[in-house]
């Protein structure tokens, strides 16, 4: 087993000023030591928040994100930063949602990306998104994302 190289991190070890936007926080990327290997990459945030861009109240959602990676990883502190940046951003569920898979797309290039982000009702109607980058390659263990769908007092 290798040492990662973390000469690059700017936020890993250090005490950080909570970014102000998902625009200004820094995504960061480690080389991946399994480079070449096939295997998946789950990241669960089942207290993510974010603010309506209408009213400016709270939105709340459990998002888990899978990915195959290539040459890269998403460094956890910087993607948890990142995610804690959205506690004061309006933007609506969907623009969310797929924006930060988009953004950890352009960081890492993996092989696959998907999204599952399934948004608590506020005024009676769940919102949930999915999204990935395509079919995942074949022979890879996916297991599902084992959030069940919102049934409130059903």
């Amino acid at each position: 087993m290798s040492k990662t190289d973390t000469s690059g991190l700017t936020q890993l070890g250090q005490s950080v000023e909570a970014p102000t936007s998902p625009e200004t926080a820094v995504l960061e990327r480690v080389p991946n030591g399994n480079a070449g290997t096939d295997y998946v990459v789950r990241f669960t945030a089942p207290e993510f928040t974010s603010l309506c861009p209408m009213t400016g109240q709270p939105d709340f959602a459990h998002i888990v994100i899978d990915y195959i990676p290539d040459d890269w990883l998403v460094e956890s502190k910087s993607l948890k930063l990142f995610l804690f940046a959205f506690r004061n951003h309006g933007a609506f569920h969907e623009d969310c949602s797929v924006y930060i898979a988009k953004r950890i797309v352009d960081l890492l290039d993996p092989k696959w990306l998907r999204i599952g982000a399934y948004w608590y009702p506020r005024g009676g109607i769940p919102i949930d998104v999915f999204w990935q980058t395509g079919a995942p390659p074949e022979g890879v263990w996916l297991p599902e994302q084992g959030v069940a769908t919102y049934r409130g007092r059903g």
